[in-house]
């Protein structure tokens, strides 16, 4: 497995910045999870009953949360699928935009897939979130289909990237 150690080294996310802790999801977290994901998502957030779903759909899926001092400041999660890893969303609360977070969090994810054996990691974003679009592409995601009209309200398209997990660090983009 010398490979899986390659790639574990070369996706080793920064540390989190001062003041800040990166840890798993937690049920505690859920009511606060909710709540910021309806304050980021308000036409599709999920609800504390789909975060309950989701966390108890551990081992599986695979969530982390990045606290402050002022609570959750944002959040990131996989389903790990085999070979495949999916990305399920990946969320920094506003008042922590611009530090780099948002990396900080992919970052985590592409490790933990990696540690999972996954040679891909996949995901779905609206095309006109031009924040996280710059984000994954600057992480090497590539784009492999357009979903129209996927999202509402829009109708917005739905943009699928992947980017391959290499042992070398370098994937498909």
């Amino acid at each position: 497995m010398t490979g899986t150690t390659a790639v574990r080294a070369a996706v080793n996310p920064a540390p989190a910045p001062a003041g800040t802790a990166l840890r798993d999801a937690r049920w505690s977290d859920v009511e606060a999870l909710a709540a910021l994901e309806g304050d980021l998502f308000p036409d599709d957030a999920w609800s504390a009953a789909s975060w309950w779903a989701e966390l108890a759909g551990r081992p599986r899926r695979d969530y982390v949360v990045l606290t402050d001092g002022r609570g959750i400041a944002g959040y990131a999660g996989l389903d790990h699928g085999g070979e495949v890893s999916d990305v399920m969303t990946v969320a920094v609360a506003p008042r922590c935009r611009g530090g780099g977070l948002g990396r900080l969090l992919l970052g985590e994810l592409e490790r933990r897939a990696c540690g999972r054996g996954a040679a891909h990691l996949m995901l779905e974003v609206r095309a006109d979130n031009e924040a996280a679009l710059a984000l994954y592409r600057r992480s090497g995601f590539v784009e492999l289909a357009r979903r129209r009209g996927y999202y509402r309200p829009g109708p917005v398209d739905a943009l699928v990237l992947r980017k391959t997990l290499s042992t070398n660090g370098v994937g498909d983009g």
